[in-house]
């Protein structure tokens, strides 16, 4: 394998970790805002507890992100970081929003129901505008002149290829966080907290695939050299469609452990999980050679071979550090029955 493709396959490596991890995090702030004023069935203080211990964690990938772009692909951090000035400069501001919020929501309890709003709000925002970094990559929104890159934001925010990936992050951020947090609550024994997530999560699964149509269909207008490349990959497409309806059909399955409940919700999660995986590998390996089509590419992009080969060697040594920690961090956080079970002393109100 060159180099370059195993660089661009551990920046990708990190780009889906933390896209899977964000949206959970992010929808799980939107649900404690949705179902603040109903404590009577624990939603919201199933989703503060998911909350709690995970908006953190996720933080850091969005930093081993930018650090591998700029360490593995500097000439494209130079080219991202001038046409993202703009849409980039809005996230971080909405990052901090949310974070600073997300904080002072349990701490100011006379103020707790608009800092909830306000951080539920900001974090759904935030997932739109990550993915609208995508259509900008596939070249039509920028250009390139006299070795100067530059956005046309009045192409990009008229381009329907662009509101599609942002409906279908949207929607994403709420399927998989009402998933995830389905099988939270079914593991805390909060059951009515499980049929509203269920329910939840049976609702936008069909969201979540049409927005993925949609984007399919506009590709083909847009951007046709990544629909084309896509389509060669149908099988791949099709095993991605298969694994959404055996997440569906597990949320209708008879509970295994509980009678008269209906749901696998942990089945539901491993195969959307494994759904998003198959169908991010097709649109990466369609997207290749090209980070910011039709000028950058993985190879004129790439950082010098020797520096390449010190920080890959960086990179494995912190994985093998830091992977056995959220292995532990996330056994503990799914079955640790002291967190999963504990009564909160106050309400939202």
């Amino acid at each position: 394998m060159a180099e370059e493709l195993l660089a661009i396959t551990v920046l990708w490596g990190f780009v889906f970790i933390y896209a899977v991890m964000a949206t959970m995090d992010f929808g799980a702030g939107f649900w404690s805002m949705i179902y603040f004023n109903r404590p009577k069935i624990k939603a919201a203080n199933v989703a503060n507890r998911y909350l709690s211990p995970t908006w953190e964690v996720t933080n850091t990938f969005i930093v081993a992100i930018v650090v591998a772009v700029y360490s593995l692909f500097p000439t494209a951090a130079y080219t991202l970081g001038t046409v993202l000035l703009i849409p980039g400069s809005i996230i971080l501001l909405l990052l901090a929003i949310r974070s600073a919020f997300l904080v002072f929501s349990n701490i100011a309890e006379e103020y707790r129901k608009p800092l909830t709003y306000i951080s539920g709000l900001s974090g759904i925002l935030i997932p739109g505008l990550l993915i609208s970094v995508l259509p900008i990559t596939h070249g039509d929104f920028v250009e390139f002149t006299d070795g100067r890159q530059s956005l046309d934001l009045a192409h990009l925010f008229t381009s329907p290829n662009e509101y599609a990936f942002i409906g279908f992050a949207i929607s994403s951020t709420l399927f998989l966080s009402s998933l995830l947090l389905a099988d939270y609550s079914k593991a805390s024994e909060e059951m009515e907290a499980y049929s509203v997530y269920r329910r939840d999560a049976i609702m936008l699964g069909p969201v979540s695939i049409i927005m993925a149509f949609l984007i399919m269909f506009t590709l083909k207008r847009e951007a046709f050299w990544i629909f084309e490349k896509m389509i060669d990959d149908l099988p791949l497409l099709l095993l991605s469609l298969g694994l959404f309806l055996i997440g569906g059909l597990a949320l209708f399955l008879p509970s295994v452990n509980k009678k008269g409940v209906r749901g696998i919700p942990r089945l539901a999660v491993i195969a959307i999980t494994l759904q998003y995986l198959a169908a991010s590998y097709v649109y990466g390996k369609a997207h290749l050679p090209y980070i910011v089509y039709p000028e950058v590419t993985i190879a004129s992009a790439f950082t010098d071979p020797s520096s390449f080969r010190a920080i890959f060697a960086t990179y494995i040594a912190g994985f093998l550090i830091l992977f056995p920690g959220f292995i532990y961090f996330w056994s503990l956080f799914m079955n640790d029955k002291r967190y999963l079970r504990q009564k909160q002393t106050k309400d939202p109100a």
